[in-house]
């Protein structure tokens, strides 16, 4: 009964769709499980299988294997033989995707966490640009890192960003779009780094610009102040002035720095600042689905979550909704 194992296919033949090759700076586990998915299932052994599981990776077809090599190295279980007596065959997985029910969503985050309201990130933002002039006026080191902090803040906001797919964008991730010229080169953002699946490679997306002010300001930033950075050869938007590359903790513990010297309150993160974009463009009017698309959900119930809207616009929509049914009734002209 092995053809039933399809022990001469591999995960990359049995489990679409198929998997692009990792990026240069993937980590070694996703390497390692894009490996794994081109060798034939015979071929696996418990290691790789171990791997496989804990990543829960193509399940349906790794874990009657797993099973079978269960039963070859101990037969103290027995179950081989019995099943073969009383079925003729081992035993074989009953649930795959195509019979069974999803019960996990993608919602990341603690459930404490909310998004700025309008003053707040208006604060933030301001504060953020203070931090420039004043680095500027006490003629002291720093200067453009504070500029540098301040556009990456804006961009996080502008474009509804998780923090390390903003730590890994380069410059050349911003592209124009059609139909809206007014944004130059910088009317599209190419997220290649988003949240991934566990075992997956990162999901990629591209984000439409929608905030012409987090344009102007990221625009300004790479023409007149990364150059300063000295950094020409290095791809990334965000570059350190030793040379690097901002990582997360980084643009963290800034964030915390500001949040605390405003006095805001601690449930605001890094991450408020993506609810914020759905949740303040939600109220502008814009369109659910298209939000779901900008920021990379699969559900819309995970946009849901990131969405707090105010108690004023909660009634602007329940006014909008209940208009038709109390509108008065025409005149009837043949009365």
């Amino acid at each position: 009964m092995d053809h039933l194992l399809h022990l001469d296919r591999t995960l990359d033949e049995l489990d679409p769709p198929h998997w692009a090759p990792p990026a240069p700076d993937a980590t070694h586990l996703v390497r390692k499980v894009y490996g794994l998915r081109r060798v034939l299932l015979g071929e696996l052994g418990p290691a790789d299988l171990r791997t496989l599981i804990s990543q829960q990776v193509a399940l349906p077809y790794v874990l009657p294997l797993a099973v079978r090599l269960l039963l070859e190295i101990d037969g103290r279980y027995g179950w081989s033989v019995a099943c073969e007596d009383a079925f003729g065959t081992h035993p074989v997985a009953i649930c795959h995707e195509w019979n069974t029910i999803a019960h996990l969503n993608d919602y990341e985050g603690r459930p404490e966490a909310r998004p700025f309201t309008r003053e707040e990130i208006q604060r933030f933002l301001d504060y953020a640009d203070d931090q420039v002039d004043r680095a500027v006026r006490a003629k002291r080191k720093g200067a453009l890192a504070a500029y540098r902090d301040a556009t990456l803040f804006k961009v996080i906001y502008g474009w509804g960003l998780r923090r390390t797919e903003t730590s890994k964008l380069d410059v050349v991730d911003f592209g124009r779009n059609a139909k809206a010229p007014q944004f130059g080169r910088y009317g599209t953002l190419n997220v290649r780094y988003g949240k991934a699946k566990k075992g997956q490679p990162p999901r990629r997306r591209n984000v439409l610009s929608v905030m012409d002010w987090a344009v102007d300001a990221v625009a300004d930033y790479v023409e007149n102040v990364r150059p300063r950075f000295g950094c020409e050869d290095h791809p990334a938007l965000w570059v350190t002035e030793r040379g690097g590359r901002v990582k997360p903790a980084e643009i963290n513990a800034r964030f915390v720095a500001y949040r605390d010297a405003l006095k805001l309150p601690k449930a605001l993160t890094v991450h408020s600042a993506r609810h914020s974009y759905v949740t303040h463009l939600t109220e502008d009017g814009v369109d659910r689905r298209f939000l779901q698309q900008q920021v990379g959900h699969e559900n819309d119930s995970s946009t849901a979550i990131y969405t707090h809207v105010s108690d004023d616009f909660m009634n602007t929509m329940l006014h909008r909704a209940l208009a038709p049914a109390l509108a008065p009734f025409p005149a009837n002209k043949d009365r």
